[in-house]
């Protein structure tokens, strides 16, 4: 996929396959098979029951005659960057030079494109290995802006997405996301405070803030992710871009008035509720 001997630099090679340049250099270390096929399952099961900490998911695999135990099961959930949903006090400390910032969208009506943009990131099964696809979304009209894969959760993807929908959407009012580290790295926020737009995020652990990212994530997986056996990560980009491009411009939504994102974010149909 990279040849580091090309006359191209690796930087170039990375933009061209949709991959973060830390990626580039990132040396993954094995994952077994019976790994590989619990994280399949144990994201399958997220989506579902989003609520399901390693306690409730290793009972619930037990159940399917996995064996398993928590703290296997944990130590995965953490691989894949997942975790139990659910609003509880925030006792946690964003990691040393990370400022974490206030929820902004609690009792706000969005009523245009550009208003809010949201971000989050996934996990991605193939069918050896996995990688992580970050999305930046319009609140209002769903329309995926930008996207990238990566093999790593390092902060670099997350900050190529971004300069991408600004350079190509314009920006938003606000920005929101939840408190990943990725999020609320100086690297990511600076884009933010650079581009002057109000920085917002989730509460740690909060019960579905994020609410339209988690609903594209339950679409793509079911529409697309689940129904593929992806061979490379380059097959994996090409087949989750077509989708994608599917996504935005043919697949109507009954929350926009059966319009596609595209239309919507074009021709500003009712506005949605505002955030609880």
């Amino acid at each position: 996929m990279i040849d580091r001997n090309h006359r191209l630099s690796l930087a170039r090679q990375a933009r061209t396959l949709g991959i973060s340049r830390g990626s580039v250099y990132y040396l993954p270390r094995p994952v077994s098979d019976a790994d590989l096929t619990l994280m399949r399952r144990i994201d399958e099961l997220h989506l579902e029951y989003p609520f399901a900490g390693s306690r409730m998911l290793k009972g619930l695999l037990n159940g399917e005659g996995h064996e398993v135990g928590r703290c296997h099961v944990a130590t995965l959930m953490k691989r894949m960057g997942i975790a139990a949903i659910y609003r509880r006090p925030n006792t946690s400390k964003p990691a040393p030079g990370h400022k974490i910032y206030p929820y902004l969208l609690r009792g706000l009506a969005v009523t245009q494109p550009n208003q809010v943009w949201a971000m989050d990131i996934t996990y991605v099964p193939m069918a050896r290995g996995f990688v992580y696809l970050a999305a930046v979304v319009d609140w209002f009209s769903r329309k995926v802006l930008s996207w990238r894969l990566s093999i790593t959760l390092s902060a670099d993807f997350c900050v190529e997405a971004l300069e991408e929908a600004l350079r190509r959407h314009g920006k938003p009012e606000i920005f929101n996301t939840d408190q990943g580290s990725q999020f609320t790295s100086v690297d990511f926020t600076k884009v933010l405070k650079d581009a002057k737009i109000a920085i917002s995020m989730d509460g740690k652990g909060a019960w579905r803030d994020n609410v339209f990212v988690e609903r594209l994530w339950r679409t793509v997986k079911y529409e697309e992710v689940y129904l593929r056996a992806y061979a490379s990560v380059s097959e994996a980009r090409a087949s989750i871009g077509r989708y994608l491009d599917f996504y935005n411009g043919t697949r109507p939504h009954s929350s926009l008035g059966g319009q596609t994102p595209d239309r919507a974010y074009l021709n500003q149909p009712s506005p949605i509720p505002a955030a609880a």
